[in-house]
């Protein structure tokens, strides 16, 4: 008998409960469901929910019992707003939260995504939104017909540098990369699936059904098959993110402490996106 015991897993009724103000999970037969929303409804952006998903996800990765992961937001929209105090802590002290709410949280929400878990994940665009990288760099992305995927940053007076660059850089190339982070490009559920962005679009009602079947059929392999096929699927994303996740935050943190002032209230956010709202393709095109 070893003279030392395991440190015990994360258990999901415990871990279910501590998330439950910014997740709904669910678990059945090994697959859990992550609905991330803010009161029940569409994420609104703030700094708490931004930590929150990395350490949601660090804690399903560490638990042996989950066997896949489907990722989706709650509501009409993916993300479309901030929560209207939910930057304020960034407002009294801009330094340190450019540092502790977006660099480092930033850098784990993503590199969790796709280092930290060793299963297959499927992410879910229920709608239109921001910061769609958290669904478009999961192995499998579903998408609802009416969603509209965008990058909001330079519109608001960020550099574009905070995972998003390198989830539209790798899924889109150079070119359409660059015309997407410098116009706010709105992109339609249709061209996001042409372009190889998302695999699948359906209404949005039958999402979720469609990631379980999905699911199902992931399921029908052994558990080493799946765990070492998700680190074959997932290798270019491993690359992309060493190659330019932490420089690239650093080059949007510095842009942003040196204005010194707060870029995410729900006022600059929500005059910004508007021309999504309104079926239009950037902000500049009318």
């Amino acid at each position: 008998m070893s003279l030392q015991e395991f440190i015990p897993a994360p258990k999901f009724d415990d871990y279910r409960e501590t998330f439950a103000d910014f997740f709904k999970l669910e678990r059945k037969d090994g697959v859990i469901v992550a609905r991330a929303h803010t009161l029940g409804g569409s994420i609104q952006l703030s700094v708490q929910n931004h930590r929150a998903l990395g350490q949601m996800l660090k804690t399903i990765g560490a638990d042996p019992e989950n066997e896949i992961l489907v990722l989706s937001g709650s509501g009409p929209d993916f993300m479309m707003e901030s929560d209207p105090a939910g930057f304020e802590l960034e407002d009294a002290d801009m330094p340190y939260w450019a540092y502790e709410y977006a660099y480092k949280d930033g850098r784990i929400n993503v590199s969790s995504l796709v280092n930290d878990l060793e299963i297959p994940t499927i992410g879910i665009l229920n709608g239109p939104g921001f910061h769609t990288e958290i669904a478009l760099m999961c192995d499998i992305t579903l998408c609802a017909e009416e969603a509209t995927l965008f990058d909001l940053h330079y519109d608001i007076g960020s550099v574009p540098a905070d995972g998003i660059h390198s989830c539209f850089q790798e899924l889109l190339g150079v070119k359409r990369a660059a015309y997407a982070l410098l116009t706010g490009e709105a992109i339609t559920a249709e061209k996001a699936l042409e372009w190889g962005m998302v695999n699948e679009v359906l209404p949005r009602d039958a999402l979720l059904e469609r990631a379980l079947t999905i699911a199902d059929h992931i399921m029908s392999q052994p558990r080493i098959t799946r765990r070492l096929t998700t680190q074959i699927v997932r290798r270019p994303w491993k690359k992309r993110i060493v190659d330019d996740l932490d420089g690239g935050f650093g080059i949007q943190m510095f842009g942003h402490v040196s204005k010194q002032r707060s870029i995410h209230g729900r006022e600059a956010i929500g005059s910004t996106v508007d021309y999504v709202r309104q079926g239009r393709r950037n902000n500049f095109d009318k």
